[in-house]
């Protein structure tokens, strides 16, 4: 039984939604050829958290930065989208060949593996992959 407190509230993020600055089609583009964003007839992607093999079985994690937060610097957005990925040190070497600069990462935490990097359009794109933080994962 759902108690009465529990219901009416968000339960994860539904979608992804954001204008591009210039040329829509190229910019959808460069996140399917360099992000593997698969996209379909209607211009976007639908991302199932069936598809997804990390150990975590899937969060997303939402959050709101201070006003004077460098964060998402050098991206002049104010708005930074993690992407889950399956294998960081695959999709870097991937990137690296294609000439798109890694901010910085791979960094290891307890919660996965974090890089940066910044589309054509400036904004700053945080790549995750999850993974249980213990003795096989450290420093991995």
């Amino acid at each position: 039984m759902t108690d009465q407190n529990d219901a009416g509230k968000v339960t994860g993020i539904g979608g992804i939604f954001f204008l591009a600055n210039k040329d829509t089609k190229s910019l959808t583009q460069w996140y399917e050829k360099h992000l593997g964003i698969p996209l379909q007839e209607w211009g976007g992607a639908v991302l199932e958290w069936k598809n997804d093999t990390a150990e975590d079985g899937g969060a997303t994690v939402w959050h709101v930065a201070a006003t004077d937060s460098d964060l998402l610097a050098p991206s002049r957005a104010r708005f930074m989208i993690n992407y889950r990925v399956d294998d960081m040190q695959a999709l870097i070497a991937k990137l690296t060949t294609a000439g798109v600069e890694i901010l910085e990462g791979p960094q290891y935490h307890e919660n996965g593996v974090f890089a940066w990097i910044v589309d054509p359009e400036g904004n700053k794109i945080e790549l995750w992959e999850p993974m249980i933080w213990d003795e096989k994962n450290k420093g991995a």
